[in-house]
């Protein structure tokens, strides 16, 4: 278990906190500075320690927080190489003091050009899983570095060569195993040693076992990769080198990612959704993701009940989510998809009077089963999921998650560029009303189709007080990352959390199908009890997502790392 505190600088404060959760309660930290107008301060909380403190060295050179997030993720891709990625893709929610807006940068993967419907279908009709998810089919067009570059060109101060430079080092002079690390390897080593074995050399020893936590690693191909990067710019990886490692792989094993499909991918700037809850304004990721649409129609649905009231994580409190969550993944099930090829009704999924309308049908004192709960008709999404938050005093901030889905993605690494490929193809609909990997059902919207974005459950949010930052978070954790978010959310604004309180709760999930409720171990039996009576079917298991998330309140900047990992890092000065 890695034990980190936060370095304190210009009287930042820093706290250390456990959260009981099995198998073994991770330490993690907390920190809080105050925001004299006198000096640049920031705060910065990822999954890992070393690419944190690389975001906040460039907020104490004088860098905004676009330029910090982009930094940590180059470096996230050298340490934390079973979910940070070039080999991927993600979302990233910006806030721009300088134009006082906020945005959203779609850097998802791609469909290829010669990705068909059926493409995952086997002989009998089936989806054949082991294709969808471990082979070069898998892979999606990434849009990392494309994602990147576009929001330091837009709005980022500092060059792309300066935001890789210390992933480029950390990768020729090499970095610790932590822990977080140590066990991805463990899990995914046969099916390294099977995609990628010549990958093996890099994180095993010559007895196939995972260096162990403090071992020095080093990663020189992808050091050269990112190097050629920094030189070249994006054209390195989608028309360069880079491009030709990885169609020469594509070809010679089956794959569908050509040159084309590499020159032809943009990322994209999109309008982000919004919503208000009680007075603040929620701004998020909207298409293809559809984790922005459905936290805010569960708040929307949510905000006139007295949940301060009722308690957190009381059985009352837990039945009036789950239900919510039922209604809202039942249209996700029908309604989300890629806004570039089918009218996703985003305007009336998050509408005040669709989610009265859901209330007038919700049950709130029995367990509405969920065969009797369908998507609504309008009126006219890796568990190696990462995400990361940081904010600056100029009014900045950023959200950002990304991902290559599963731990080490696809585990398919082409030879040469030092970095795993993604296999979010599975995060398309192989099979209208077949569950994907995270059991979510997909319909028509969400079916492949050439040069479509496959739809996600990713989440990257940012809470607005008086036009203002105010509270910004996100999860990993496949289709649980919209429920731990919004729980974020509520536990600040409903429950009047601190930060740290916020993030380290113990957490429940309902996803309409299965129709279960799951929850973290921490929540009374008693209320379990009171649950069950009301029909609930309920699941207890080991933690949910990881939802590293930064505030800035009355002046005062605060960041938690959450505690389900054991090497994240929160950190201001």
């Amino acid at each position: 278990m890695s034990t980190y505190s936060s370095v304190a600088t210009l009287g930042a404060i820093c706290l250390a906190a456990t959260l009981f959760a099995a198998p073994e309660p991770p330490i993690y930290n907390s920190a809080s500075t105050s925001h004299p107008e006198s000096a640049l301060h920031g705060m910065v909380s990822s999954r890992e320690k070393l690419a944190s403190e690389a975001a906040l060295e460039v907020l104490k050179n004088g860098g905004n927080a676009i330029d910090a997030a982009v930094t940590l993720g180059f470096a996230m891709a050298v340490t934390t190489p079973q979910a940070g990625n070039i080999g991927g893709g993600g979302f990233m929610m910006i806030h721009s003091a300088d134009t006082n807006s906020t945005i959203a940068i779609d850097y998802r993967e791609k469909a290829p050009l010669a990705a068909t419907k059926d493409m995952f279908l086997d002989e009998s009709g089936n989806v054949d899983k082991e294709v969808s998810r471990y082979s070069h089919l898998s892979a999606g067009v990434p849009g990392t570095v494309a994602g990147f570059a576009l929001a330091l060109e837009e709005y980022g101060t500092i060059s792309l060569s300066e935001a890789l430079a210390p992933a480029i080092d950390l990768a020729q002079n090499g970095f610790p195993v932590n822990e977080d690390l140590y066990q991805s390897l463990k899990t995914a080593k046969a099916r390294v040693e099977k995609h990628a074995p010549h990958a093996l050399k890099n994180f095993y020893d010559e007895k196939g076992v995972p260096y162990p936590p403090g071992h020095i690693i080093r990663l020189p191909e992808l050091a050269k990769s990112l190097t050629l990067i920094s030189e070249q710019g994006p054209d390195a990886f989608y028309k360069g080198p880079i491009a030709e490692l990885i169609v020469k792989d594509m070809e010679a094993n089956g794959g569908l990612i050509t040159r084309q499909d590499l020159e032809q991918y943009k990322a994209v700037v999109r309008k982000p959704v919004r919503g208000t809850y009680k007075g603040y304004e929620i701004v998020s990721m909207p298409p293809p993701s559809s984790g922005g649409v459905h936290i805010v129609q569960i708040l929307n649905i949510l905000e006139p009940f007295d949940l301060k009231s009722s308690g957190h994580n009381s059985a009352k409190t837990i039945h009036l989510m789950a239900e919510a969550m039922k209604y809202a993944y039942a249209d996700r099930s029908k309604h989300l998809g890629d806004s570039d090829f089918n009218p996703i009704p985003v305007d009336w999924l998050t509408s005040k009077d669709y989610a009265a309308d859901i209330r007038s049908r919700m049950n709130t004192e029995r367990a509405t089963p969920s065969v009797d709960i369908l998507p609504g008709e309008p009126i006219h999404e890796g568990l190696d999921t990462t995400n990361y938050t940081v904010i600056d005093n100029r009014g900045n901030a950023v959200a950002n998650t990304y991902t290559i889905n599963f731990t080490f993605g696809s585990k398919i690494m082409p030879p040469g560029t030092g970095f795993f490929l993604n296999n979010e193809m599975d995060d398309f609909s192989s099979k209208p009303g077949v569950p994907n990997a995270y059991g979510l059902i997909g319909g028509e919207f969400n079916s492949i189709e050439a040069e479509k974005r496959m739809l996600s459950s990713m989440s990257p949010t940012l809470v607005l007080k008086d036009g203002k930052p105010f509270l910004l978070t996100g999860s990993r954790g496949g289709s649980q990352i919209i429920t731990v978010s919004l729980q974020v959310i509520l536990n600040v604004l409903e429950h009047g959390m601190n930060l740290s309180e916020a993030v380290s709760a113990s957490r429940i999930h309902h996803q309409w199908l299965p129709d279960v409720l799951r929850m973290e171990r921490g929540i009374s039996a008693d209320t379990q009890s009171l649950l069950k009576e009301m029909g609930y079917e309920i699941q207890e298991g080991g933690a949910m997502g990881t939802a590293n998330s930064v505030s800035l309140q009355d002046e005062i900047f605060y960041g938690a790392a959450d505690p389900r990992r054991p090497d994240t890092f929160a950190v201001g000065f």
